[in-house]
């Protein structure tokens, strides 16, 4: 146990998939631009951000008010964290000179004792660390550690580094167990996963000692949050948490009696990581069982079929187990990328695939589904049913979008989807002194040494039609090489050959194990049957009783009324019938339809005056075709509908 595997880094791993490409590559070509233009308020129909004028104001270069969310510097963090990504996979270099200005500038609004965020420098000097449950001071600093730790990672460069140590240094000193020491933790969880990265990079233990205090803090008797609650007397920097919910951010119990995802659901899932990090370091099996456990509860009982959490619009939270109404569903974009980060740990630790489907669930379902095909729109909410005459201002769907948009005024998913393509080689593999592991299909080539000296995978990956996976390995040496190949939930049982000689591989917690004896290069196939299937909900999932959703390998598929027709809801579907594939060249990425028999609930001579009358109906046969639920939205916008009622005969 905790022979934790390694990822590779960025520079290791090329991308070279037809799906995956359009979005990794947009990331340089299309997103951090896009999102450059959008932090310098250069977008006239875009809310303002406002977020680079605060460090100007901050660093004393031009006169004003704090302006935008108490957060907003995260923002800048997360795009400087995208560029470093960009710049170590090799694929934005020339955007350093411009991160290393934003830099400079962020290095200009640092105080001399090391703190740094531009709401309290500006608005509120005299209140540092005096609203930790709504301030975002730990949240925000995690977001600078992580990009100071990725940008000298890809660059060498450690301004940044040196900008957030300093911060963290001053952290790590004012937060603690001591007796002068405050004993509080962060209302929004992040800087606990980013510290133990600080503590990796530079071997400093104060820093993962600070991340420990927090997440062992957090929950204990007396409440800290609490007893700052009433400290105040009623001021409150976000009105609407003035009840506030200790479940909300994780913080009304300690975390190791923990056994449910509850409250605000990214705050929970960057808590989860930062918990197996240390479970991790520390050696700790009692908080690696309960990281085992949450994530059960997580992903068997609080999950869309899409890897969407968090299923109320109302605080973004969790509410309990098997309550997932789809058209209130809030499923935040950000909440998704944490259930893949929270995934792809608990895979490294426990050396177990499993996980990945879940991984593999979120990115191609919810993460696609959160930015535009041309990379300048996004969800920050991912439904799975839309009427787009219902979602409306002050109502219970006003969460709810019908179209992308173009920003938010809290505009965490945009810079959080950048962050995530740009290191989405790191998904794919991971590796130890014997065995390279494959965890994602998404052709690529790694390349990595073996005794010493170069090797290379070389994938090539078909998970639209025909279902083949080719791993070519190349060796230089008679040393074996083991490969684990991650078996999916979707054909548990695939078939293996090496140079077009079938072989019989033995399973090891979810990877088909493979062993490369000879040098040179070796081609292993793995052929997956991608039949589409209907899924069904567990029982206690009110919500879909009678109906099903449509998927075929990690992909969900929904029905828009552009191709079906208005009122989704009256459709029935027969699962008996055969689904086949359709091309029209209508959709993106040379995705296929699928197209399906089913039947369209119609009333008999409605009387088109009166609301409720006597039961008449009839179902018309008709033909669906549904789409892959990530690029939903992308042509005309409508209805959608995942979850469809099912013919019972």
């Amino acid at each position: 146990m905790f022979s934790i595997l390694q990822m590779p880094e960025l520079d290791q791993v090329a991308i070279n998939d037809k799906l995956w490409n359009h979005y990794t590559n947009m990331v340089a070509d299309v997103i951090i631009p896009y999102q450059w233009n959008i932090l310098n308020d250069r977008i006239p129909d875009a809310p303002p951000s406002y977020c680079l004028e605060n460090f100007r104001i901050t660093a004393g270069e031009t006169a004003g008010e704090h302006k935008g969310v108490v957060f907003i510097d995260t923002d800048i963090y997360k795009w400087l964290e995208s560029v470093a990504y960009c710049i170590h996979n090799g694929t934005g270099s020339r955007f350093e000179a411009i991160a290393d200005e934003v830099i400079d500038l962020i290095g200009r609004a640092q105080q001399n004792d090391g703190y740094l965020n531009t709401y309290y420098t500006i608005a509120e000097p005299d209140a540092r660390w005096s609203n930790l449950v709504e301030g975002h001071e730990l949240y925000s600093a995690g977001h600078l550690i992580e990009a100071g730790v990725a940008y000298y990672k890809a660059t060498g460069k450690d301004k940044l580094l040196n900008i957030s140590r300093r911060f963290a240094d001053l952290i790590c000193s004012v937060f603690g167990s001591g007796e002068n020491q405050i004993k509080g933790y962060p209302g929004h969880q992040e800087i606990e996963l980013a510290l133990v990265k600080l503590y990796r990079l530079t071997g400093d233990r104060k820093y993962l000692e600070c991340a420990k205090f927090f997440i062992e803090e957090r929950g204990k008797q007396p409440n800290y949050f609490e007893a700052e609650i009433s400290k105040r007397n009623g001021q409150f920097l976000f009105p609407e948490l003035k009840d506030y919910d200790l479940k909300y951010s994780q913080a009304h119990v300690p975390v190791r009696e923990q056994r449910t995802a509850e409250g605000h659901a990214v705050r929970a899932m960057y808590m989860f990581c930062a918990m197996a990090d240390l479970a991790v370091e520390y050696k700790d099996e009692e908080m690696l069982n309960v990281c085992r456990e949450l994530w059960l509860n997580t992903t068997r009982k609080r999950m869309y079929i899409t890897g969407g959490i968090g299923s109320s619009g109302h605080f973004e939270r969790f509410t309990t187990d098997y309550h997932l109404p789809n058209a209130s569903a809030y499923c935040e974009t950000c909440a998704s990328i944490g259930l893949a980060l929270f995934g792809r740990r608990m895979a490294a630790i426990e050396h177990d695939a499993s996980y990945y489907d879940i991984v593999e669930r979120a990115l191609y379902n919810t993460l696609l589904a959160g930015i535009s095909i041309e990379g300048d729109r996004y969800f920050y909410v991912n439904p799975l049913e839309v009427v787009p005459e219902a979602c409306m201002d002050a109502t219970s769907l006003k969460h709810v979008k019908p179209v992308r948009q173009r920003w938010f005024n809290v505009a965490c998913c945009p810079t959080n989807i950048a962050r995530t393509l740009a290191s989405l080689g790191q998904y794919i593999y991971a590796y130890d002194e014997n065995t390279v592991y494959i965890n994602l299909f998404i052709s690529s080539s790694f390349s990595f040494e073996v005794g010493g000296e170069k090797a290379e995978i070389s994938m090539e990956v078909d998970l639209i039609d025909s279902g083949n996976v080719s791993i070519t390995v190349k060796t230089p040496t008679d040393r074996r090489l083991r490969l684990a190949v991650r078996i999916p939930e979707y054909d548990r049982t695939p078939e293996f050959s090496i140079d077009g000689k079938k072989i019989h591989t033995e399973s090891d917690r979810n990877y088909a194990i493979v062993e490369v004896e000879q040098a040179g290069n070796q081609t292993v196939l793995m052929k997956l049957k991608l039949k589409p299937r209907w899924i069904a909900s567990h029982p206690n999932v009110s919500e879909n009783s009678g109906k099903v959703a449509l998927m075929k390998g990690p992909f969900v598929y929904c029905l828009e009324e552009m191709d079906n027709g208005r009122n989704l809801s009256s459709v029935f579907v027969d699962t008996k019938e055969t689904v086949e594939e359709y091309r029209d060249g209508s959709l993106p990425l040379g995705l296929p339809y699928l197209v399906y028999k089913g039947g369209r609930l119609t009333d008999v001579e409605w009387n088109g005056n009166i609301l409720y009358d006597d039961a008449r109906f009839n179902i018309e046969p008709t033909v669906l075709k549904a789409v892959p639920y990530g690029i939903w939205g992308n042509r005309k916008p409508g209805e959608m509908i995942v979850w469809q009622k099912a013919l019972l005969r």
